[in-house]
């Protein structure tokens, strides 16, 4: 049976891993389509704009936003599977 210290070092990795693949993708996102692909991705147009423009400009905030509703989730789901989840008073 695991002990309290084994539950906690397990649900501390588990949350390590969630956010450190969460920022992979918003550096990849963010970093490699507004910047390193962005002359690759300009041959396509969002909205009367190229998309590696629209990707510096706009899409890493909206790849933002959905990391930080994906992480909500993750996380939620996460609490549930260590019990962790905070008592409403």
């Amino acid at each position: 049976m695991k002990t309290e210290l084994d539950r906690n070092k397990s649900y501390w990795r588990a949350n390590l891993k969630i956010v450190s693949c969460l920022m992979v993708v918003w550096f990849f996102c963010s970093f490699g389509f507004g910047i390193i692909f962005s002359d690759t991705l300009d041959q396509f147009r969002v909205g009367g704009f190229k998309l590696g423009f629209w990707f510096a400009q706009q899409g890493s905030i909206y790849i933002f936003i959905v990391l930080v509703f994906a992480y909500i989730h993750l996380m939620n789901k996460l609490d549930r599977k260590y019990a962790k989840i905070e008592k409403k008073d």
